[in-house]
């Protein structure tokens, strides 16, 4: 009889270790998006159980009321830090927004003079803006945290809506709308130093094996004398980077009082959005909610009337 055991664990996520910052950085040229801002920075508070109607063409259970897990994201107001211009995908020059909240400055070190100008820049392709969440305004922090985020249209349509809104409150409900699919890119929780069991999902050896029976069987040959990357072995598990694809919006708006005492997380303050499913990290976590990178019909054809959220 010949055993067939396939090598356990994806290599698709290599090297397994913490992400360096907690706001991934986001190919903008990938996503396409209706709005002129394509993505917005959000906070996870928390998870809840709701009540929908299915309006869903061909569903089973169409006109009836079913229960589904929802996430409940704050989206804080955002303001433009500087603006980026690009020339042929590199960066040309970095633009410093005057108005610039105390907290920012403290974070960051700004020079002492205003070294450009927007009207100074004239050989460029492509616009960027590098935005701060106003975090003040909720429970959770006073440092804000900061992104670069892409802007949909022409060259002129970009600089016309950075002229716009330098200075200005950015929100989120300006952005998206109920009933799209977004996706939302950020950590996944935290979870230390894990075995190769739980790390890479390798069976466990018989009860009868020598040096251990939560460990690989052979770390590899002789030659070459030293152990492959691809074997699994014990290190860090969680704090990694992922995206979670087409989630659909179920409902969005100004807080006033609708949200309060969610668990490990308190009050909501500001705007918020409640999406359908669960999404990855903790409460409190920063992430970057996006247009869809990819929408799939079957998602796109779901229609969900909110009814209550237990």
């Amino acid at each position: 009889m010949k055993i067939s055991a396939p090598r356990k664990g994806s290599l698709q996520y290599w090297p397994r270790k913490r992400a360096k910052k907690f706001l991934p950085r986001v190919n903008w040229n990938a996503i396409d998006s209706q709005k002129q801002l394509k993505g917005f920075i959000c906070y996870k508070a928390g998870m809840r159980s709701a009540v929908a109607k299915d309006n869903t063409a061909d569903s089973m259970t169409k006109g009836k009321e079913i229960t589904m897990p929802v996430t409940i994201l704050e989206c804080p107001s955002m303001k433009i830090f500087s603006i980026r211009f690009y020339k042929y995908g590199k960066v040309v020059a970095d633009v410093l927004n005057d108005n610039i909240d105390k907290e920012m400055k403290k974070k960051v070190k700004l020079p002492k003079k205003a070294i450009k100008k927007i009207e100074d820049i004239k050989d460029y392709d492509d616009i960027s803006v590098i935005a701060y969440s106003q975090v003040k305004k909720t429970n959770l922090k006073k440092t804000p945290d900061m992104v670069e985020i892409g802007i949909n249209g022409s060259v002129e349509e970009k600089l016309a809506f950075v002229k716009e809104n330098l200075g200005k409150e950015i929100s989120v409900l300006d952005f998206f709308e109920k009933g799209q699919l977004v996706d939302l890119k950020g950590l996944t929780k935290g979870k230390g130093l894990q075995g190769p069991v739980r790390r890479f999902g390798i069976t466990l050896k018989s009860h009868k094996s020598e040096k251990g029976v939560r460990r690989p069987g052979s770390l590899g040959p002789w030659h070459p004398a030293r152990v492959s990357f691809r074997v699994p072995m014990a290190g860090q598990l969680g704090m990694f980077t992922r995206t979670t694809y087409n989630n659909k919006i179920m409902d969005m708006g100004k807080a006033e009082d609708k949200f309060k005492g969610i668990k490990k997380y308190g009050d909501l303050k500001t705007d918020y959005i409640v999406v359908r499913g669960s999404i990855q990290g903790p409460s409190k976590r920063q992430l970057i909610i996006t247009a869809p990178l990819r929408a799939t019909k079957k998602q796109l054809k779901k229609e969900l009337e909110l009814v209550k959220i237990l």
